[in-house]
């Protein structure tokens, strides 16, 4: 089986990080390959947050823990490596868009022997006032919408395995 589609079949999620830390040299090519995502007209709006910093990292945590209505929990799962994937409003294929990145960004991890986990709720806290203080403090500018965190790290634990696919998903119109 072609190496690629291989990789697709086995990503999933990691609900279950270790302390190593995920080398940047990795975390670059990672990186490297969202920002190879496919885009409508082309037009790249999405953009990637890189945090490393664990003061920031438990701040973003917390966050979105207490959004989830589950404070003191780590929706993070105890991955150091988070990457933040926000898009441009004003583009009508921004979600899209910021969804194909995120999708790149695990399926490359996965290539490259890290676990990933997709975590929600970005969009409510960038829509937070503290959320915005935290993009003006990184420099960044714009009607960006939180599309996803993108958590990175190493388990202890072999990766789940897949349930079997559901029958009756593909339709032929030959």
């Amino acid at each position: 089986m072609n190496d690629t589609i291989q990789t697709l079949k086995t990503r999933r999620s990691i609900r279950t990080f270790n302390d190593k830390p995920v080398d940047k040299a990795l975390i670059e090519q990672i990186i490297d390959a969202g920002l190879w995502a496919a885009s409508g007209i082309g037009k790249q709006v999405p953009i990637i947050v890189a945090v490393t910093d664990p003061e920031l990292r438990d701040r973003l945590s917390a966050m979105n823990a207490k959004i989830m209505g589950k404070e003191g929990f780590d929706p993070f799962y105890g991955g150091r490596t988070v990457l933040i994937v926000l898009s441009d409003r004003s583009v009508p294929t921004y979600v899209y868009d910021g969804a194909l990145v995120m999708g790149n960004l695990m399926n490359a991890a996965e290539s490259l022997g890290v676990g990933s986990i997709w975590i929600h709720r970005a969009k409510e806290e960038f829509d937070s006032e503290e959320g915005k203080a935290i993009l003006a403090k990184l420099g960044i500018e714009g009607d960006y919408e939180g599309i996803g965190h993108c958590v990175l790290g190493y388990s202890d634990k072999p990766a789940p395995a897949g349930a079997p696919r559901k029958d009756g998903r593909v339709f032929w119109a030959e």
